[in-house]
């Protein structure tokens, strides 16, 4: 049996129908750019994530690097963050000219410790970006404490998660800024790259609206208050996020259950530590990720078993070549440099099969009981 990663087809049957007809409709009107699909998909959002403002961009990428700017921070200040996430969390700090200050992770849900931010803490810091990582809400409530404290801004990196909570209130919400990616592999995906901010700061979501149109007044389009970059969400992307999102809670339901499907066919699987959820989140499971120390050998026996795994990520953001200059060594974070070297990605979409997860859990216990076996075999041959 072949097992995919991630099977986007599936999902798509649900909307094939309803999308071709809001696509043909959005081609005849020919309004392409900033008309009503973004407005419809600002508006949804702000309901979704309870939020007074949402404003659509081209990019999660584009996401963070607009809330930055938006947020003033540049060269000479710094931002705390963690060195267990995707590239474009760090990137977009040294993009806009600020230093990337790491703390370690909580080694049991791979999100940023709040104890560490605190310690983490200088006259140069400007704000702190946590990652709600694979779908799961890092530990606000001390995170925005320790801000409120200092006056930092909390940029949100909120792309893996959309729908999950943190004692009930949404990921992006609770910040001053959050960042959503609708990449087409996320649990809210566009047909390309798209992302949207979250902010409850009336003044903030103006900027906003004004940065990803090059700075420009949204009244004055050739009137430049700042400089901005072209960041407009394609309005081909609202109407295809529009239509996906009335199936998201639908999908998510799915999630957790095929999560719970493999909690509970693992739970007994020594050796394989499956996805421990925080008290007070509510988890989305972007990626269902499990951690074994033998990660790679076990990656090896899927892929001979037909079953497609991946690592999230294998090389902290600290280790990375293009931030050498920040002066990190191995072993200054250890919980993030064991878990790169630990997790590993298991199938997870909706339309997954209970029969497709049966046969990747069997390939996991089929790998550790041959491991037994193994050492059973090599005991006795010592003894005797």
């Amino acid at each position: 049996m072949k097992v995919p990663l991630l099977d986007l087809k599936r999902s798509y049957r649900d909307v094939e129908e309803e999308l071709t007809r809001a696509l043909a409709e959005l081609l005849r009107s020919q309004l392409m750019i900033l008309g009503k699909g973004v407005t419809e998909l600002e508006t949804g959002l702000t309901e979704l994530c309870d939020v007074r403002f949402a404003v659509g961009c081209a990019s999660g990428t584009d996401a963070l690097l607009l809330a930055l700017m938006a947020a003033r921070v540049g060269p000479g200040d710094e931002v705390i963050t963690t060195p267990f996430t995707f590239f474009a969390s760090v990137g977009s700090i040294a993009r806009v000219g600020a230093t990337p200050v790491f703390v370690d992770i909580d080694r049991r849900t791979f999100n940023i410790k709040p104890e560490g931010i605190k310690a983490a803490v200088t006259d140069r810091t400007k704000a702190v970006m946590p990652v709600h990582l694979y779908g799961q809400s890092a530990e606000m409530d001390p995170i925005l404490e320790i801000a409120k404290r200092h006056g930092l801004a909390v940029i949100e990196d909120a792309a893996q998660s959309i729908g999950a909570t943190w004692r009930g209130r949404a990921c992006g919400s609770m910040g001053t800024i959050g960042c959503l990616s609708f990449y087409p592999t996320k649990n809210l995906g566009a047909a390309g790259d798209a992302g949207a901010l979250l902010t409850n700061d009336a003044t903030l979501a103006e900027e906003l609206r004004s940065l990803r149109v090059h700075g420009a007044l949204p009244s004055q389009p050739y009137v430049h208050r700042r400089v901005g970059f072209n960041s407009r969400l394609d309005e081909m992307q609202a109407v295809v996020l529009n239509v996906k999102m009335k199936h998201l809670a639908a999908w998510t339901d799915a999630r957790r259950k095929l999560a719970a499907y493999y909690d509970a066919t693992l739970a007994d699987v020594d050796a394989v530590s499956t996805p421990a959820v925080a008290d007070g989140c509510e988890h989305v499971y972007h990626l269902y990720v499990v951690r074994t120390p033998e990660r790679d050998a076990l990656m090896a026996h899927l892929d001979k078993r037909g079953v497609t795994s991946r690592v999230y990520y294998p090389v902290p953001m600290h280790l990375q070549e293009c931030f050498r200059s920040l002066g990190y060594a191995s072993g200054d974070f250890p919980e993030a440099e064991r878990a790169s070297a630990e997790v590993l990605a298991l199938p997870m979409f909706p339309g997954l099969t209970t029969d497709e997860q049966d046969h990747v859990c069997a390939s996991i216990r089929a790998f550790f009981a041959k491991g037994r076996s193994q050492a059973s075999v090599t005991e006795a041959g010592a003894s005797n």
